[in-house]
């Protein structure tokens, strides 16, 4: 091990330890099957030990192969976080920035608003990444998250720049065909399914909407403002997605206990990359000023 060589052939160990066969590894690593098995073999020589056994499940480590693992993973966090000091010293305004949030704003919030920030920016390339489940900023999947939360991860760094109000809606051809929006029981629901028992909305919708009313579910907020909008039933949804759009009809006030936070995030490494810190002031001007409409005083 006393080559140059070293953090390349961990990175083999840690890649077949993570997704536990050579074939899953090479993959992920981008390159064969046999050159995955030759450096993990060259590895097991030069320790004099073998670091993985070949069960019928996958491959699994043993004793010494762990010990290397922690070993490995400990490089693997020192070499990204001096990644991330040396890249916030990156004071330029071009290259890329990847974005991670959720579906409903990449669809319907932020469009508009990374149009005009590439108009001050051009050379700078936007990556956004809708997923539900946060990217690691730690591990640099993403530079920056929009995340829709009351309490976000506490080793990232940022501000709320806006409630997110949710309300209850139909569709307003469905409304008038099925009437009395007033009584919420005699109209078939959209809702979410259990990937969502976590949060607010979830909860509301469990104590206030029986659940043989529940017609259709849906792993996804903007799907439920898309299966509403068809006229399936009643949904809980985003007050800034639908309130200005004439194919939804609102039926009361925003419903409290489903209100959450619009959080700008980053990693603290991150904070002062010039690209990093150009797009959060940017976006929190600009949805700072969607307040009214993200929060509900928009109808």
């Amino acid at each position: 091990m006393g080559n140059g060589n070293n953090w390349d052939d961990l990175r083999y160990l840690l890649a077949v330890a993570r997704h536990g066969s050579l074939s899953a590894a090479a993959r992920v690593l981008g390159v064969n099957h046999s050159t995955v098995l030759r450096r993990v073999t060259a590895l097991e020589q030069a320790m004099g030990a073998r670091l993985f056994d070949k069960l019928p499940g996958g491959y699994v480590l043993t004793a010494a192969g762990d010990e290397m693992h922690r070993v490995a993973q400990k490089m693997e966090e020192d070499l990204a976080a001096a990644n991330r000091l040396l890249s916030g010293r990156d004071t330029r305004i071009g290259g890329s920035l990847r974005v991670t949030t959720v579906d409903i704003l990449t669809l319907y919030i932020l469009p508009r608003h990374i149009a005009a920030f590439r108009r001050l920016h051009p050379e700078l390339r936007v990556d956004l990444v809708a997923a539900e489940a946060s990217l690691s900023l730690t591990r640099r999947e993403a530079d920056v998250a929009i995340r829709a939360t009351s309490r976000p991860p506490e080793n990232l760094v940022g501000r709320a720049v806006s409630g997110l109000a949710f309300a209850v809606y139909g569709a307003s051809s469905y409304l008038e065909r099925a009437g009395d929006a007033g009584d919420l029981d005699r109209h078939p629901w959209v809702g979410l399914d259990e990937s969502f028992e976590h949060t607010s909305l979830a909860q509301w919708m469990k104590r206030t909407v029986p659940a043989a009313s529940i017609g259709y579910r849906v792993n996804s907020v903007a799907g439920a403002v898309e299966a509403v909008r068809a006229g399936i039933g009643l949904g809980l949804l985003p007050c800034g997605v639908v309130d200005r759009d004439p194919a939804f009809r609102r039926i009361g006030d925003p419903v409290l206990e489903a209100d959450t936070k619009l959080w700008l995030l980053t990693h603290q490494d991150l904070r002062h990359m010039g690209r990093v810190r150009a797009f959060l002031d940017f976006m929190a001007d600009a949805l700072t000023r969607d307040r009214d409409l993200l929060e509900g005083r928009h109808a």
